[in-house]
């Protein structure tokens, strides 16, 4: 091998091989400059190692200050929880797991990273109270708004009682409170002043008794008002006090006698124009009018009104407008008495008669009572 043409490490490769002599004279070298080749690649060699341990130090040095700083960081965050149970450093441990290692918060706060691992899956265990209560607050939600948020605890508990699920008036209360849930809220009651009118007045038959023992017995009638941006809105409704179905309504812009005269001929025509049933009334100009009178007469009705200034003695259809404006008007916009209109007659005929539970009927809704004690 020429001279001119070997390298360094070839050279180095090759005394390695067969001996620094024999490289020599195979390479015509002197054996000294294979000697100092050696030694400065020995060299290089010693400075590349210094430099990767250096480098190799940095780091460590630079992840002990990066430690040090992020438990400074937990025991400034944590430093109220060092004396308190493991349990009280396990929810610090959970709550900060985004920020800090969990290894670091653990040798801060002195718990064994285990104990941690034990803790949080026995605390994603749900156990049979908490099923008890998800199942409960499902059936719960469902039913109240199925209902429309209209029903408080009592009515829930009949309603999912007729689904089968059976769960004490307490236990939906709580349930209703956990999930944040109120039925829609009552305003407080006003006694509406009627203007004075010399009409003839009729006795109060009904005394406050509103019990019947079988249909067609006892009718309640009364007005209100229902307020819409086109103006008021005037119901007239008539209530059976044996099932509480509302049996007669009419809407009217104005409130007339002809308004009251509408409701009762409905009842008449959907019961059947039954005789010698006691209808009572306030004492406002409509029903104490000619027309209404005579009207009863006709189909030989016995009138019956409250005493002057006593909403108590008709408390029956106050009820039932107290319920229709809780759970279906206020809170509302109505746009036009057409809307409201819709929206009352809805309210009458697809919820409260047929659907809405009454506490007077046993929890049952006017026609499934009607149905139940008919069939």
């Amino acid at each position: 091998m020429a001279r001119s043409k070997v390298t360094g490490n070839e050279a180095l490769k090759l005394a390695e091989r067969i001996g620094v002599a024999a490289a020599a004279r195979q390479l015509s070298l002197y054996e000294s400059q294979l000697y100092n080749w050696r030694s400065k690649q020995q060299q290089q060699l010693t400075s590349s190692e210094r430099e990767s341990e250096l480098a190799a130090e940095n780091a460590r040095l630079k992840r002990q200050l990066a430690e040090r700083d992020e438990e400074l960081a937990i025991l400034q965050k944590g430093r109220d929880i060092l004396r308190e149970a493991p349990e009280m450093k396990y929810v610090f441990i959970e709550k900060h797991q985004a920020e800090f290692s969990i290894q670091a918060m653990c040798r801060v706060l002195r718990v064994a990273r285990s104990g941690w691992y034990v803790w949080r899956k026995r605390r994603l265990r749900v156990n049979t109270r908490q099923q008890f209560r998800l199942s409960c607050d499902a059936a719960v939600s469902s039913a109240f708004h199925q209902s429309k948020q209209r029903y408080g605890a009592p009515r829930l508990a009949d309603e999912l009682r007729a689904r089968g699920q059976t769960f004490n008036v307490k236990t939906v209360a709580a349930s209703l409170r956990r999930q944040g849930l109120r039925a829609k809220a009552s305003r407080r009651f006003t006694p509406v002043n009627y203007r004075a009118h010399g009409l003839p007045v009729s006795e109060n038959l009904l005394r406050q008794d509103f019990c019947a023992s079988g249909p067609n017995q006892k009718w309640s009638g009364d007005i209100t008002y229902l307020r819409t941006d086109e103006g008021w809105l005037y119901l007239a409704v008539v209530i059976d006090l044996w099932s509480r179905a509302v049996i007669g309504c009419s809407m009217s812009s104005r409130m007339t006698a002809q308004l009251a005269c509408d409701a009762l001929q409905m009842a008449l025509w959907r019961r059947k124009r039954p005789e010698k049933v006691i209808v009572h009334t306030d004492r406002g100009g409509q029903y104490c009018s000619a027309d209404y009178q005579a009207l009863l007469k006709q189909h030989n009705l016995r009138g019956s009104m409250s005493a002057k200034g006593n909403c108590y003695d008709n408390a029956c259809a106050e009820s039932f407008f107290h319920s229709l404006k809780v759970e279906c008007i206020h809170g509302e916009r109505f746009a036009s008495r057409e809307i409201m209109r819709t929206t009352v007659f809805n309210y009458i005929e697809c919820d409260y008669n047929r659907w809405r539970r009454h506490s007077a009927c046993g929890g049952l809704s006017p026609e499934q009572f009607e149905n139940q004690n008919l069939a």
